[in-house]
């Protein structure tokens, strides 16, 4: 079941941005078109606080007014964005760190052989930066690059010629490991 329901005319209208967002952050959602006549005769335009449409439901959460409903899509799915890169690069250091604590050669193999499929996901994030930016979430080191960093930087001790197949994590990683604070954080180690 999509976890959020869209009341709307048949129509785009004032609907369109809050479902193009949607699209664009892979999330699925439910339709209810609502007719003229159905609006007309007034229960659904009463339980709109501003007696408009589109009305947008999530569990309990009910917005009216599309603006308000693309502000908090906004910041609901923009935010969950790096929580889940940065749950993915969490996946990945784990099991790097095994491998390092248990000396595990034969667990080594299958796990560089398994990477590159994990690694295109942030070869794709940055390729699909748009803003031309050198960060993976936005014009702005966040909480996600710093522990990206620290997985290619791991993974460079481990294999120092790895990155080399990934041109754009490799160019990450070395402007990442270039900046100021982070170089000197990284100098004084």
């Amino acid at each position: 079941v999509p976890p959020y329901t869209i009341i709307y005319f048949p129509s785009q209208g004032r609907c369109e941005a809050i479902r193009r967002l949607l699209a664009d952050q892979g999330q699925s959602w439910k339709e209810e078109v609502v007719t003229l006549e159905t609006w007309g005769q007034g229960p659904l335009k009463s339980s709109c606080v501003s007696d408009c449409l589109p009305k947008f439901q999530n569990g309990d959460l009910t917005l009216c007014q599309s603006s308000a409903i693309l502000r908090h899509l906004g910041r609901f799915l923009k935010a969950a964005l790096p929580d889940m890169v940065n749950d993915r690069v969490a996946d990945l250091i784990s099991r790097h760190v095994h491998l390092f604590h248990h000396n595990c050669e034969e667990g080594k193999a299958q796990y560089l052989q398994e990477l590159p499929g994990h690694l295109k996901l942030f070869e794709t994030l940055l390729a699909q930066n748009h803003r031309d930016q050198a960060f993976v979430m936005s014009d702005q080191i966040s909480f996600t690059d710093c522990h990206l960093l620290d997985l290619l930087l791991s993974l460079q001790v481990l294999v120092p010629d790895y990155l080399d197949a990934f041109p754009l994590l490799s160019a990450y990683a070395a402007l990442l490991s270039a900046w100021p604070k982070i170089k000197a954080f990284l100098a004084s180690m």
